[in-house]
């Protein structure tokens, strides 16, 4: 059975964005951007709230994005994306497919296909739902050695308490920490 994953950049204070969806904190280099390489070779499929792909989808298949990161570019055009909304009316980037109502259905229906597992990258409030589901076998959160003071705190929305269990952690040169823990 595949699993679902999480990867989230977050602040050490545990926010994902700071005010008016900043992320310009995101303190990335060139040992993460091969991180991410690697980190999509691990997946056949990407799953998006609304937000995050739209966001992402304004920004992948641009020429900007194909310049300034021509094999992140490539691999995010080319992968697979599911994005879960009740109010998108299309998706329209490229390997991409809506789903609109039985989330937990389908996500359960990708976790029994026989493959490399799916990953959630952003999209908070889909991860919040789905975390409730107990559908989120893994959370890579990657705290960022930034303190904003404020924005939007990640477990927004969970109401009950979750148990986590650290299985492996990765220290950048950056100073980026990447911990990798499983709901318990």
């Amino acid at each position: 059975m595949r699993k679902v994953f999480l990867f989230m950049m977050v602040t050490l204070d545990g926010f994902f964005e700071g005010p008016d969806h900043d992320i310009g904190w995101h303190n990335v280099d060139e040992e993460f951007n091969e991180f991410a390489i690697d980190q999509l070779n691990e997946v056949d499929a990407l799953l998006f709230g609304r937000v995050t792909y739209e966001g992402m989808a304004s920004y992948w298949p641009t020429p900007l994005a194909i310049e300034n990161d021509p094999d992140v570019a490539g691999k995010m055009n080319a992968i697979p994306k599911i994005v879960f909304s009740k109010t998108l009316d299309k998706a329209e980037w490229s390997n991409s497919r809506l789903i609109k109502d039985n989330i937990a259905g389908e996500v359960l229906q990708l976790k029994q296909q026989q493959g490399r597992d799916l990953a959630i990258f952003g999209s908070a409030n889909l991860t919040m739902s789905l975390l409730q589901m107990g559908l989120i076998d893994e959370l890579r959160l990657m705290v960022n050695p930034v303190v904003l003071g404020k924005g939007k705190p990640l477990f927004t929305g969970l109401h009950e308490k979750l148990n986590l269990k650290l299985i492996k952690t990765r220290v950048f040169r950056s100073g980026n920490v990447l911990l990798y823990y499983q709901p318990e």
